[in-house]
């Protein structure tokens, strides 16, 4: 018996709609991640990108549990001496909240340029509008893949 290896050109991709309200972060970002990766098909294979499409909507819905709101911080350089910058959970998502989500799910991606290439295929929204109705994506439901 051969084992079956996927091929770039005959991956099917489809789109996925997730709905972020009321999710845990963590958890919603690993659901994320395996649907970009391609983990939910039975083609998965780990060199090549295998993965669907993800948008999630109400980004700015998404909650963590503990006292994270407060104690997360997240880190970025500018480059220039003396550039660190920091801000809470809570201040990133009064001023970006995609960007919590994008973080989340970039760090649960490989760290290489596949993972680049699948990490292309995230769209997120804070609100509930989408410009992607016409990929026709299939929603799913919360907690389960």
């Amino acid at each position: 018996m051969k084992t079956y290896s996927a091929k770039p050109l005959e991956v099917e991709r489809k789109w996925y709609i997730l709905d972020a309200e009321d999710e845990v972060l963590g958890r919603l970002a690993g659901r994320i991640a395996n649907i970009l990766r391609g983990k939910n098909k039975p083609q998965y294979t780990p060199n090549v990108d295998t993965g669907d499409f993800v948008i999630v909507i109400n980004a700015d819905k998404v909650r963590v549990t503990g006292k994270k709101e407060t104690d997360k911080i997240y880190y970025h350089h500018t480059g220039y001496p003396g550039g660190l910058k920091s801000a809470s959970f809570k201040e990133l998502m009064e001023k970006n909240p995609v960007l919590a989500i994008e973080k989340a799910v970039k760090g649960m991606l490989p760290h290489n340029t596949l993972g680049s290439e699948q990490f292309t295929k995230l769209k997120v929204y804070a609100g509930a509008e989408h410009p992607h109705s016409a990929q026709k994506p299939i929603l799913l439901e919360k907690g389960g893949n």
